[in-house]
């Protein structure tokens, strides 16, 4: 059973090195051609369009979808769906980019007429340089590899591999050519954690309606109870004027009672009558409705002590609601 384990770890190994080799053979042959393709994609007035069959279709919908995503409107057109019909989403201005390895497949070629028909521009992503696809682009992009990793040099492999770095190249080209920013990206990525690491703020899941205040000069007592009422586990401690001056946490409340039992002659009543000045953690971490999510909570977990909460203030250092860590992790952060 080890050995078995043992020549599958190998073969594994063996396919990323070849797959790794075949991408650098075809960085060293990048050439002109590839400024040209980008130059094409820049100038073009309409949108990109995508097209290529079986395992190199699936490639091009996936460069089509990371293009889109970042900043270079793009579809996918079926070939085969094409000759039925959908040629009609192209139109005039548009510029394909076709994916092949062999550069003679039937549905792709099938397309050609209607593009030369509309002077549409084509860019080949091909794996032979002297086909019909290529023959018949504008530019080509070669795309070759020298054998597939499949052992029986059949299966798309390595070649679909460096279509796919081929496609990434263009579109990271793309994004530096455009100034494409992460406010960018996070506006055509408002789902998922992503898009919540990038929009989600503050102000969007604080629990502004569970935001327990005290002034300074109110007893510890009071500041258990609006702990316990406010459900948050914290109390802000507000100034004659509004302002946060500190917090009282659980752990505040811990540590009162436990310094209070290590020795000094202290009753209850004393203890629940201090103020909350005497108690309350001064210069507390704190947050704004304005800012991410994901900051606040970097904020919670890059401190010398882990924190479970943030009061939310407003431009006048006022509290207007707090964030708890169960409220980001809820979110998906």
């Amino acid at each position: 059973m080890d050995k078995m384990n043992n020549n599958s770890l190998n073969v594994g190994r063996d396919v990323i090195r070849q797959e790794a080799d075949a991408l650098m053979t075809m960085a060293e042959r990048m050439n002109g051609d590839f400024d040209k393709a980008i130059e094409l994609i820049l100038a073009c007035k309409g949108r990109i369009v995508f097209t290529g069959m079986g395992k190199h279709g699936l490639v091009a919908r996936k460069t089509a979808a990371t293009m889109s995503s970042t900043g270079t409107p793009c579809f996918f057109l079926h070939p085969a769906e094409a000759a039925h019909g959908d040629l009609g989403m192209v139109e005039k201005e548009d510029l394909v980019i076709a994916v092949s390895n062999s550069g003679n497949t039937s549905e792709v070629l099938g397309i050609l007429p209607y593009i030369q028909r509309h002077q549409n521009k084509l860019i080949a992503m091909v794996g032979n340089i002297n086909s019909e696809l290529a023959k018949n682009a504008d530019v080509v992009l070669d795309i070759s590899v020298e054998k597939e990793a499949c052992p029986l040099n059949l299966a798309p492999t390595t070649s679909t591999t460096a279509a796919i770095a081929m496609g990434d190249a263009l579109a990271v080209v793309l994004v530096n050519k455009k100034g494409f920013q992460k406010d960018d990206f996070a506006l055509r990525h408002p789902g998922g954690t992503l898009g919540k690491r990038l929009l989600l703020k503050v102000g969007d899941i604080m629990r502004a309606g569970k935001n327990p205040t005290i002034a300074t000069t109110d007893t510890f007592d009071k500041a258990v109870g609006a702990i316990t009422g406010g459900m948050m586990g914290a109390v802000t401690v507000v100034d004659e004027n509004g302002k946060m001056v500190g917090i009282i946490t659980d752990g505040d409340v811990r540590r009162t009672f436990h310094n209070a039992a290590g020795g000094k002659n202290i009753s209850v009543t004393e203890i629940l009558n201090q103020h909350a000045a005497d108690i309350m953690t001064k210069s507390a971490l704190f947050t704004t409705t304005d800012t991410l999510a994901v900051k606040a909570l970097s904020i919670m977990e890059d401190g010398k002590r882990k924190i479970f909460v943030l009061p939310v203030l407003d431009e006048n250092g006022c509290p207007v609601g707090m964030v708890h860590l169960h409220d980001l992790v809820s979110a998906g952060l």
